[in-house]
């Protein structure tokens, strides 16, 4: 059976990585700018239900940054699923993707598919005034305020 990392060496370029390693070394790789509270364009480029640090279910969405200073970075959000609350919230955030999909929570696979449906609707045809922030307690806040069709 061949090896797992001869199958990769022959699939990726690693000649093309390895000299991505050196560019990003030459040019600072420790550099990464934390994005800071603002309003930001973003898409939504991943919309999942996957498994906390804890092992506690938790939706996360990954969007990324369109224009300005930290474009192409990202904002996470992330809500565990382990309380009403926290499903109500997360439920809120995803209707305000607009992606025209009745949004409820029934179990975890039904929600599972929720999530996948809702990423499909939206995928490469909506983007999101997002309006991020930090909460009394430290963490991150993430408020669609407005949407846009590309």
């Amino acid at each position: 059976m061949m090896e797992i990392w001869k199958q990769f060496d022959k699939v990726v370029d690693v000649d093309g990585l390895k000299k991505d390693v050196d560019e990003v070394a030459k040019n600072g790789g420790d550099s990464f700018k934390e994005v800071v509270e603002g309003t930001y364009e973003v898409e939504v480029e991943r919309l999942e239900l996957k498994a906390s640090k804890k092992n506690d279910p938790m939706l996360s969405c990954w969007m990324k940054i369109g224009d300005g200073e930290y474009k192409n970075s990202f904002v996470f959000y992330n809500q565990a699923l382990t309380t009403g609350f926290g499903i109500h919230n997360a439920n809120e955030f995803l209707r305000t993707l607009h992606s025209g999909i009745d949004v409820k929570f029934e179990d975890f696979k039904q929600y599972n598919d929720l999530l996948l449906d809702i990423y499909k609707a939206i995928d490469g045809k909506l983007k999101y005034a997002l309006e991020y922030g930090k909460n009394k307690n430290g963490y991150n806040t993430c408020k669609i305020s407005d949407v846009f069709e590309e």
